[in-house]
């Protein structure tokens, strides 16, 4: 198991605790981004920069992806491409996209974005709380000791 991280948008918080859990485990985590980013010094920890554009992190992390894999994205479509392909995506308020979800969330996503481009204000994203840290924190820790028990 590897974990990626769709890195340009991810919140300082989220990448401070994937990099305690990487050192913690020893699982590579790689974040994937157009920009450089600071990294602790660590064996298991990586940078990737990609070019810009649309969807190019999204592109290269789909194309080295292994099923088992973990994903840290707030992109539903790109939630969806990582299910789809055997990987598990987790965003940073904690919510686990599964088989069982991730088409809810697709149509949610695109029913807000009907109605932006009808002009209706939808209002972006909740500030990240306290809770939605806890809430990543805890989904991380039961992914990972999920995987440290089946290998």
């Amino acid at each position: 198991m590897k974990i990626w991280v769709d890195a340009d948008a991810c919140p300082v918080v989220i990448k401070d605790i994937l990099f305690r859990a990487a050192m913690r485990t020893g699982i590579e985590l790689t974040l994937v981004a157009n920009k450089p980013l600071r990294i602790p010094p660590s064996p298991c920890i990586k940078m990737l920069r990609v070019t810009s554009g649309f969807d190019v992190a999204d592109k290269e992390i789909v194309k080295r992806l292994d099923a088992g894999d973990l994903v840290i994205t707030a992109d539903i479509p790109f939630a969806a491409e990582v299910i789809d392909k055997g990987g598990h995506a987790l965003n940073p308020r904690g919510e686990l996209y599964s088989v069982d979800n991730i088409r809810d969330r697709l149509d949610v996503r695109d029913f807000m974005d009907s109605l932006r481009s009808c002009g209706i204000e939808t209002g972006g994203p909740a500030v990240l709380s306290q809770s939605d840290r806890q809430s990543f924190a805890n989904n991380l820790d039961k992914i990972l000791t999920r995987y440290a028990r089946n290998t």
